[in-house]
């Protein structure tokens, strides 16, 4: 996993020397389109090689959050077009075969309805959970425009966060990605423990749907 981490860096590193502050918008559009390039990498770089290195004063680093802010929404759109557009289609269709079932639609719709706005401002300072949050919100059809702005408002002070964090550790920048990796295993554990309630209890109502199958009185024709 470190050495992954390592060909991030160095990728990073290599398009903020190619292109400098463009690449915070291109690469927190990746990061937030399913695609898990570390946030905690790329804002904190930027914050030492787009402002520190360059003799910046820690004002730019404002302007490295709203970079990475707006990378953020672009990519979260596009993962939420995919899952509004594309995504929900074929669950509807095939999702009988990852036990996905209409029924869990409906109910991931109501929850989205209720809790949806939390569950999008909130989620853009959970590690894992940000990459991954725009596709499920596109799935439920969560209000458009909504979800862009709450998707700003929770990704910049996060962006700026790591942006500021950077410039104040300098060249010992990637020490805040070493800081923050340990959160990452709590967050996935929680993740695979849902997962497994959520396949024991469809397990459980398909069964109980067998049985009462079984129970009805059968037509004597």
């Amino acid at each position: 996993m470190i050495e992954i981490e390592r060909q991030v860096l160095a990728f990073v590193a290599q398009v903020y020397t190619t292109i400098g502050w463009p690449g915070v918008v291109v690469m927190m559009a990746i990061e937030s389109a399913c695609i898990p390039l570390p946030s905690e990498i790329i804002m904190p770089l930027s914050g030492w090689m787009l402002v520190k290195a360059q003799g910046l004063d820690a004002s730019y680093t404002l302007l490295a959050g709203f970079y990475g802010a707006v990378g953020n929404v672009i990519g979260s759109v596009a993962a939420y077009a995919v899952g509004r557009w594309g995504g929900r289609s074929a669950i509807e269709k095939y999702g009988k075969y990852v036990l996905i079932s209409s029924h869990d639609l409906a109910a991931a719709d109501r929850w989205f309805s209720r809790y949806g706005n939390w569950a999008i401002l909130l989620s853009r300072v959970l590690p894992v959970v940000r990459t991954f949050i725009s596709f499920p919100a596109g799935v439920a059809r969560a209000n458009f425009v909504v979800f862009v702005l709450l998707t700003f408002l929770g990704s910049l002070p996060w962006s700026w966060g790591l942006a500021y964090a950077g410039y104040l550790a300098g060249e010992h920048w990637e020490k805040i990605r070493s800081v923050m990796r340990p959160f990452d295993i709590p967050v996935i554990l929680v993740i695979v423990a849902l997962l497994g309630v959520y396949i024991y209890r469809h397990v459980k109502r398909s069964r109980a749907g067998v049985s009462r199958e079984a129970t009805l009185p059968r037509d004597p024709r």
